[in-house]
């Protein structure tokens, strides 16, 4: 098994990889298809302004696949249940210690899933709210007071979560806030143009941030 974890952990970072963004898909139910213009919207705005090169087609991988390790970056919403089968936690965790990232945004009835599904993926690790001096809110966006507030849920402060593995930021996830409504096309939720400004520059560091760590 160490030879193997090895070998993935090679190939991810020596071989090189396609610096673009891939949509999660995965099972119990959930909508992982959720807000279907949001990355489209963000990598066109992070191509624009700090100048990535990524493909405004974004694919979505299931969680098992091999494919995760094509993307330095994987995103993931929904609104209902998640589960991974322990092939799929193993999978990912490989992933996540092997260089990659993932950002999740909850789509609102999210947590309850995603919290119990990530125990599975790093058994003893748990949720830490990141400090907004972290480096992932002082890319070349700066957010001095942390996650921004994009979305309204239940009266509740927007906050980010992180798994940290060996001190590496391995998954964000943004609650009570739900960046990614604030990527999609304007019509869809109706925020003002400074709401949506701030969603998608943030969805900037994010990318910015996976890219680089």
């Amino acid at each position: 098994m160490k030879q193997i974890l090895l070998l993935i952990i090679v190939c991810f970072s020596s071989i090189g990889y396609a610096q673009d963004v891939a949509i999660l898909k995965y099972n119990g139910g959930g909508d992982w298809y959720a807000n279907p213009t949001a990355v489209t919207n963000l990598v066109t705005f992070a191509n624009t302004n700090i100048k990535t090169t990524i493909s405004k087609n974004p694919q979505a991988v299931a969680v098992g696949s091999e494919d995760l390790f094509n993307y330095p970056m994987l995103f993931m919403t929904g609104h209902g249940n998640i589960f991974f089968s322990d092939n799929e936690a193993e999978n990912l965790r490989n992933y996540l210690i092997s260089g990659g990232f993932l950002h999740i945004s909850d789509n609102y009835g999210l947590d309850k899933f995603i919290r119990e599904e990530i125990k599975k993926v790093f058994p003893k690790l748990e949720f830490k709210e990141i400090p907004s001096s972290h480096a992932i809110f002082n890319q070349t966006f700066k957010f001095p007071n942390g996650m921004p507030k994009i979305h309204e849920h239940d009266k509740k402060p927007a906050q980010g979560f992180g798994i940290f593995y060996e001190a590496r930021l391995v998954i964000l996830y943004d609650y009570e806030t739900d960046l990614s409504d604030g990527w999609e096309d304007e019509l869809i939720h109706n925020n003002p143009k400074s709401v949506r400004e701030k969603a998608l520059k943030m969805g900037s560091n994010i990318i910015e941030y996976a890219f680089k760590n």
